[in-house]
């Protein structure tokens, strides 16, 4: 993009505004710092939870631990809050903490390129260009649809569309639907459309673990209380969040140890389910947890009724109107709606980021992605993801990462400044393979790696670049702060003054490294290795 004397900078520029864009720009203004924007796509604020409307939407963490820890909720209506109680909230962090004025809405970032003469980052959007010091990446994983490539389905005579897509012009009711899919998003919607629709066919490739949604109204005295004694809110997710914690061993060590969970979930299954070839059909055969554990009372009873049919193999073909599966099951259908989830493994937003040496962040990461804590990367100076590689969560609430990351974040932005002048920090590559080392050695013996499963987890090599094989509390811990050892330190080439700038350079650098030690020393943190051994 070639830059204009009129394009305006900003120190930070951070892209999306869902949970993860909303948080950095909170935790900037907390800062101090207010020169920044916020760069999003689509015309309002809310990211994931703007976009999915489909019948049934909901979260399927508790609610008062999906929010931010600086911004409880008290008001909550459900245990598992639904999609537009999510929205809402979004949308009251955004007037609260006065994030309004920094939202460029209407702005899909259309390429960001480092500029290694200036040490700044020259973005063109939708609306305009514009320059930054650090780039702040939140598009999140969960942003485009991904929608496989099926023989014939362009000549498809009905109605297509992505769960994350819905087309609310189109009326469901009394059509044939094939539904295609049973993730987290299928196993709400089928339930949610089943009593409308004449005939429901669903197409499963691998049936998922289901345990009951334990969902109910948060009752008003309950609300009235936290709002009268903030703490209280605090306690409430206090101890989901610790639960979540001591349950996370089973997941990361102790595998075999859950038996007794599928135990559960097959009891669940034969409450509802009493054709023995149905209930053999949603029978998973890999360990559960694998896959992620989903969670709903309505779906089992759902599939049992006489206008549902489950496939158990995968939308192969097209034919006109008939819908074919791997097995050869045919059915005749008016409309198409693929639950087929998100471009996770491969970030969208990663063809879009042109790095030191030219290349595209995408290129870089061809051969799977990485990041040092799972925001930087090598050869991307001062750019950094919210929800990068191996930040997932199998079992707890991604605000939790989130804001772990936001302490990064706000920590990398007071390195520069000390360092001070014109001057960027770039992850060395041997960092970033010796964190993704680690990550990847404990990662071995997880269940998401040893539980006999292909999920959306693992990228095309087979490799988890999604999930961390640890606690909230190790992750926290990791990114406290940034360690500059970590990190080349650049600045701006100059014609004059070249060994004085790396003098200082090198100062600078020893003294915030040093410091670093220092409080390091005094926190008795420990190293991932270390945390790994005990």
């Amino acid at each position: 993009m070639a830059e204009r004397e009129d394009v305006p900078h900003v120190r930070v520029a951070v892209v999306g505004s869902g949970f993860g864009g909303l948080g950095a720009a909170v935790r900037l203004r907390r800062e101090g710092l207010t020169d920044f924007v916020v760069l999003e796509r689509a015309d309002g604020v809310g990211g994931t939870w703007r976009d999915n409307t489909y019948p049934g939407c909901a979260c399927d963490v508790p609610s008062h631990l999906y929010s931010f820890s600086f911004a409880p909720n008290p008001d909550w209506p459900r245990t598992f809050s639904g999609q537009e109680h999510i929205r809402a909230y979004l949308e009251h962090v955004a007037d609260v903490f006065r994030l309004r004025p920094h939202i460029r809405t209407n702005s899909e970032v259309k390429r960001m390129t480092w500029d290694t003469g200036k040490l700044h980052w020259a973005i063109e959007t939708s609306s305009g260009a514009l320059t930054a010091d650090v780039v702040v990446s939140a598009t999140g994983p969960l942003s485009e649809p991904r929608i496989p490539e099926i023989p014939g389905l362009d000549g498809f005579p009905g109605k297509v569309f992505h769960s994350a897509r819905w087309d609310h012009d189109y009326d469901l009711r009394g059509k044939r639907v094939a539904m295609v899919g049973t993730g987290a998003s299928a196993i709400q919607i089928v339930p949610a459309i089943q009593r409308d629709v004449a005939k429901l066919v669903l197409f499963q490739r691998t049936p998922p673990w289901v345990m009951p949604r334990v969902d109910r109204a948060i009752s008003g005295l309950e609300r009235r209380l936290h709002r009268a004694l903030p703490f209280t809110t605090q306690l409430r997710r206090g101890l989901l969040w610790g639960i979540r914690e001591l349950q996370v061993q089973a997941f990361t060590k102790h595998p075999n140890e859950l038996g007794f969970v599928e135990q559960l979930a097959r009891r669940n299954m034969a409450r509802a389910i009493k054709d023995p070839a149905l209930r053999a059909k949603l029978t998973p055969d890999y360990r559960i947890g694998c896959k992620r554990i989903l969670l709903s009372s309505e779906y089992y009873p759902a599939l049992a009724r006489p206008n549902v049919d489950v496939v158990a193999g995968g939308l192969v073909e097209v034919r006109g109107s008939t819908v074919v599966a791997a097995d050869g099951t045919e059915a005749e259908v008016d409309a198409i709606v693929f639950g087929t989830g998100f471009h996770v493994t491969d970030m969208p937003i990663a063809d879009r980021v042109v790095g030191a040496d030219g290349r595209t962040l995408a290129e870089t990461w061809r051969g799977g992605m990485k990041a040092l804590r799972g925001a930087t990367a090598s050869g991307f100076p001062n750019w950094m993801t919210i929800i990068g590689p191996n930040t997932g969560l199998g079992n707890s609430s991604m605000i939790l990462m989130i804001e772990s990351q936001l302490n990064y974040m706000a920590d990398f932005l007071r390195q520069l400044d000390v360092l001070g002048g014109r001057v960027a920090l770039d992850a060395r590559q041997g960092a970033v393979d010796d964190w993704n080392h680690e990550v990847q050695e404990r990662m071995r013996h997880t269940v998401w790696n040893t539980g006999g499963c292909t999920s959306w987890y693992l990228d095309a090599n087979g490799r988890n670049t999604t999930i961390w094989p640890g606690t909230t509390t190790e992750f926290r811990n990791a990114t406290r702060r940034v360690d500059l050892g970590e990190y080349q330190v650049l600045r701006a080439p100059t014609a004059r003054g070249t060994e004085a700038a790396e003098a200082q350079t090198q100062a600078a650098e020893n003294t915030a490294a040093a410091e670093n030690t220092a409080a390091a020393s005094v926190a008795g943190e420990n190293t991932l290795t270390a945390r790994a051994r005990a």
